[in-house]
């Protein structure tokens, strides 16, 4: 973890001046750079060298059909994919192609507007619901990711329609009404894997707020100098991702970096730390890390089931499902309020497990 105090003044200088343009990473590609700037540079560790796994390596992660096989024959799929990858990506699954590719064309057409027209959204105050940025944790990253971000909270709504941005306000709106309704029938697929009632995960709130993040990862001139995400677990129940036709997203499985290819018109589905929590490791939460790539832009929308807004967050407490609890499977890890767990999230710069490494027992 890093802090802008900890930051040479130069470095914090060039961190503020990024920050203060309110352009993000595309306004500096826009400059016509050649060689990016050194706040973008990270260390990459020689076994995770910035470069695609060889595919056929290794296994791909799970691709489950949620309509055309039979009920016990999906949870069993499930089940496996979330104690085994916690990654899996679903085929037929309800949301239509055109509302998939809508929304990538509508995420797409707010980061490629005129700067001008951004900068109103540009913001770093986590209450906000609509807001634009560049790297969530810019300054507490000992580098920063070659990504910028638009984000929309619901919690359990989306803001009114006029303060979304109108280039993506319809299909916005659309979208993360289809995706929750996914995710509730994830959330009962999962109860079911763990031997409760389909409603279990969803009564517990699982699928009550999203928060939506359209990210964009431009074309960049030098990708193995840095990421477009670092290496980190998802603080959240859990994510569905969507993601355009370019490569770049990697899942860590034994100790091997393996890529998750882009299927059109899937999804993909990752368990999140406060999951892992519940199930008390019966599902993992797993690293996973983006790719810079010199061909882009690479988009994606990850809806993570969460709220991310502390000024809303409630005190309810999660802890280990007391029903999978056993002498033979004691708890893991403490009890935690919901206020706590994003206070510990947001103190953090972007690293693996963050959320559940303090909370073992």
């Amino acid at each position: 973890m890093a802090s802008l105090e900890s930051f040479s003044d130069l470095k914090k200088a060039q961190v503020q001046a990024f920050d203060d343009s309110k352009t993000g990473v595309k306004g500096i590609l826009d400059s016509g750079i050649t060689k990016i700037p050194s706040i973008f540079h990270v260390n990459l560790e020689k076994s995770t060298q910035n470069s695609p796994t060889h595919e056929s390596s290794f296994t791909t992660i799970p691709i489950i059909d949620l309509q055309h096989i039979k009920r016990v024959e999906l949870v069993d799929q499930i089940k496996n994919a979330s104690k085994n990858w916690g990654f899996f990506q679903v085929i037929n699954h309800g949301i239509p192609l055109h509302v998939l590719d809508e929304m990538i064309n509508g995420i797409c057409r707010f980061h490629e507007q005129d700067a001008e027209a951004k900068k109103p959204f540009y913001s770093r105050d986590k209450d906000k619901k609509v807001r634009y940025f560049s790297n969530g944790k810019l300054f507490r990253d000992m580098a920063a990711n070659w990504r910028d971000t638009i984000a929309f909270a619901a919690n359990p709504n989306l803001p009114n329609p006029e303060e979304l941005p109108a280039v993506c306000r319809d299909i916005v709106a659309e979208y993360s009404k289809q995706v929750k309704a996914l995710g509730v029938t994830i959330f009962e697929l999962l109860s079911e894997v763990l031997g409760l009632n389909l409603s279990y995960l969803n009564e517990m709130e699982c699928a009550k707020a999203l928060y939506i993040m359209g990210q964009y990862y431009p074309q960049c001139p030098e990708p193995e100098l840095t990421m477009g995400i670092a290496k980190h677990t998802d603080c959240a129940f859990m994510t569905i991702l969507l993601q355009n036709q370019i490569e770049g997203l990697q899942v860590l499985h034994e100790n091997r970096w393996v890529n998750v290819p882009p299927v059109h018109g899937a999804l993909v589905v990752n368990i999140g730390d406060i999951l892992q929590l519940m199930t008390n490791d019966t599902f993992i939460s797993v690293n996973h890390r983006v790719l810079s790539r010199n061909i882009g832009p690479r988009i994606s929308v990850a809806t993570f089931f969460m709220n991310f807004t502390i000024s809303e967050c409630t005190s309810k407490v999660y802890g280990p499902i007391k029903e999978l609890l056993s002498e033979e499977n004691p708890p893991i890890y403490r009890d935690i309020t919901m206020k706590e767990i994003l206070t510990n999230y947001y103190a953090k710069g972007i690293s693996g497990n963050a959320c559940l490494r303090p909370l073992k027992l």
